[in-house]
């Protein structure tokens, strides 16, 4: 297990807490899990041979924005990957799952009107197809935060919501 954070939490009972700009890495059958997911994606990468499983929770859309890797949905999920092939991922089994990426405000930053929200969404899926990784599963969108837990023996995404409830990818 490898958390790319300033802090360097500790497992507590087989769960790992995926703070916000940060992103971890398991391959002992923990849980990794985060909150808070407004306008933020989520980003669970799962390869289903070795077990391997990372979760990022990333801020804004790309890194021409300046700051820490884990912040940017496409450096964040480029650095992921690269610690999953680390620790025994296979870059070309790796599946993708998204959560996030909510309209949670009244107000647009981009000059073409989309919400941040929205562009995180579209960093990702950029980032995961010029990657070579395939979206298996998503819930993006909306107008409602979401927490996540992400199961790293098996790959599924559990996604909790005050608004839709619980539904698991």
């Amino acid at each position: 297990m490898q958390v790319y954070t300033s802090d360097t939490p500790t497992p507590t009972s087989g769960r790992i807490k995926v703070g916000i700009a940060e992103f971890a890495v398991d391959s002992d059958g923990n849980t990794l899990t985060t909150s808070g997911l407004g306008s933020c994606i989520g980003v669970a990468l799962y390869d289903p041979v070795s077990n391997v499983s990372g979760l990022a929770h990333a801020m804004l859309p790309t890194a021409n924005e300046g700051g820490r890797t884990a912040k940017f949905a496409d450096t964040a999920i480029e650095s992921l990957l690269s610690a999953m092939q680390a620790a025994g991922a296979n870059p070309n089994r790796v599946v993708a799952k998204l959560a996030g990426g909510s309209n949670m405000f009244d107000f647009t930053s981009a000059t073409d009107g989309t919400s941040i929200g929205e562009r995180n969404v579209d960093s990702a899926r950029e980032t995961l197809d010029r990657l070579g990784i395939d979206v298996v599963a998503a819930d993006v969108g909306g107008e409602h935060g979401r927490s996540l837990e992400f199961d790293s023996e098996n790959g599924d995404l559990r996604v909790r919501s005050a608004h839709t409830g619980d539904q698991t990818l």
